[in-house]
């Protein structure tokens, strides 16, 4: 059942995050890219046989090609998501090193619908706020949410995003799954047990 009451106030944090957000200027999003690279790997354990969930990116969001190049250069398994429907989970798709990409929805790129599919050990997301306890906000699609739930593995869970898109508070519902970690262009931090 959805609280309305939880659901207004994350409305206005999203109106919030994305002002903060859109307000970065356009110069500093390049820098802060390679600066979110650097801690994401200084930071975040990444084995061989790892599939890495990550995103294309859309609208003003941090942008994750820098990752996604030098995971395809360590011969990482990514997969990158596509929107299939309103309700349904993300189909995660193989992205093989040269394979083309192909329009997915809402301006992202993905694999065509004949590549592999694989559930990762590590999910970068996206998103438009983050608060000290590791909760993520995100547009308010449930897209993440419905596909976390119908996974057989709970993978690690890391937001990028730029350090101005830090809340004081998001409030928390039970199918809101917490990250794991968060990386900025200030550093990485972690939430709980991760490492």
């Amino acid at each position: 059942m959805v609280d309305d009451k939880i659901e207004e106030a994350k409305a206005a944090l999203r109106i919030k995050a994305h002002a903060a957000r859109a307000a970065l200027p356009q110069a500093d999003r390049a820098d802060a890219a390679r600066a979110v690279t650097h801690h994401f790997f200084e930071g975040i354990a990444l084995h061989a046989g790892d599939v890495v969930a990550a995103y294309w990116r859309i609208r003003d969001e941090l942008d994750c090609q820098p990752i996604l190049v030098r995971l395809m250069d360590r011969n990482q398994i990514v997969v990158l998501p596509v929107v299939l429907g309103p309700d349904e989970p993300l189909d995660l798709r193989v992205w093989e090193q040269g394979a083309s990409l192909y329009e997915a929805g809402f301006g992202t790129l993905a694999p065509s619908e004949l590549a592999p599919k694989a559930e990762p050990d590590i999910v970068i997301m996206p998103l438009l706020g983050f608060d000290r306890l590791g909760t993520r906000l995100g547009y308010g699609g449930g897209y993440y949410d419905r596909t976390l739930a119908s996974m057989k593995k709970k993978p690690k869970l890391i937001g990028l995003a730029f350090a101005a898109q830090e809340l004081d508070a998001i409030p928390r519902e039970a199918h809101d799954v917490p990250l794991d970690a968060v990386v900025t262009e200030a550093g990485i931090r972690h939430f709980g047990n991760s490492a």
